[in-house]
């Protein structure tokens, strides 16, 4: 068990240990917000056929060289067609055929002019401009093509994603299964919301906050109570929340005093404690652990410390399990508007953006 460690270490030691839980197949709609587990390729072109990117008419851009304002072209109109249907005839020079967006260019025609562009009369239209071949058409796998990556292992799927695999034909996709995360908080003094408010006790904040959180990542969070401060119980909630899901995160019981039993308690269910303690504040009470793949995570008691490690650490490991790439967060540097004067050498780490009434739940001000 290593003591103190820094930050980076903490992510470290943890991410080293982490794998992917495992695969499934779902439907689209059941993948949403889940993770892929493997790249997709295009299977067809998108779009599949060269077609009409306007309402217009499709011709041969020859036939127009020598349109002019004063001297246009007259075309004869051999046939009509829109979305969904191919047209019966095949366009040759002097003709052309009427067209809707969407529609697939006729065999011949290599241009689209707009219906503003020409005047009608009867079935033969007049072009007044010399066209550019290819103009108004969308080409076959202008999109994308058959064989190109459509989806990277490791994204997370979002309704855009599965528009643009439902257009590909993909019904069902390969994801990482749902991470299950057990819940609990320790501690004498809690009460869940909703009971009545007693002397000397609080109500539990965290539990709920990292459930939503977890929720929020895509995972399933498991509600494993209020414990007290008690050896044996602890370990058999431990013990319960490992029987039931691939994670267990306590929060409270994890400092140095008397009641102060989660970590006795994670050997007790069978864990190997990683490390003790990280080397920051808020944050710095904290207790990691693993039982072959699984994980037993003790967090502070404070509700702000609690929300700091586990956003900076164990989101990152939650990410990694999830199959995420790159689950560590992204850094950005910024210059304090203010001078921050801390009391202690310890690394600390500060609250940033409006939320007054949140950073009130930590210590001091926010920046």
């Amino acid at each position: 068990m290593k003591r103190n460690v820094s930050l980076e270490e903490a992510q470290s030691l943890l991410l080293e240990r982490a794998e992917a839980i495992g695969e499934e197949c779902l439907s689209l709609l059941e993948a949403n917000g889940r993770i892929l587990s493997q790249d997709i390729k295009a299977p067809i072109n998108i779009p599949g056929f060269d077609k009409s990117a306007l309402d217009g008419y499709a011709l041969i851009a020859a036939d127009t060289v020598l349109a002019e304002p004063s001297n246009p072209v007259l075309l004869n109109v051999i046939d009509e067609t829109r979305a969904g249907f191919q047209a019966k005839e095949k366009v040759i020079p002097g003709t052309a055929v009427k067209l809707m967006t969407g529609a697939p260019i006729p065999e011949g025609a290599d241009v689209v002019i707009k219906y503003e562009e020409i005047i009608r009369n009867g079935d033969v239209i007049s072009v007044f401009k010399p066209l550019k071949a290819r103009d108004n058409i969308i080409k076959e796998g202008e999109d994308i093509k058959q064989g190109d990556l459509a989806a990277a292992k490791g994204m997370r799927i979002n309704p855009g994603l599965v528009a643009l695999l439902a257009g590909l034909g993909i019904d069902h996709v390969p994801v990482y299964k749902q991470l299950k995360i057990a819940i609990m908080s320790t501690g004498d003094e809690l009460l869940r919301p909703g009971e009545p408010l007693q002397s000397g006790k609080i109500y539990n904040s965290s539990l709920f906050g990292i459930m939503a959180r977890c929720a929020e990542m895509g995972a399933r969070p498991i509600d494993l109570g209020i414990v007290p401060d008690d050896l044996d119980i602890t370990s058999t909630r431990f013990a319960q929340g490992l029987e039931e899901a691939d994670m267990v995160i306590s929060t409270g019981g994890v400092s140095v005093g008397d009641y102060d039993v989660v970590k006795n308690a994670m050997v007790d269910a069978g864990a190997e404690i990683i490390f003790w303690q990280v080397a920051m504040k808020p944050g710095s009470p904290m207790v990691a652990a693993v039982r072959e793949k699984q994980f037993v995570i003790g967090l502070s008691g404070n509700p702000a410390a609690a929300m700091v490690t586990f956003d900076l650490i164990v989101i990152p490991l939650i990410k990694k399990l999830m199959g995420i790439e790159n689950p560590l967060p992204v850094k950005i540097q910024g210059i304090f508007d203010d001078k921050f004067t801390k009391a202690s050498p310890q690394r600390r780490l500060l609250r940033t953006g409006p939320t007054p009434h949140a950073a009130r739940l930590g210590q001091g001000k926010p920046p």
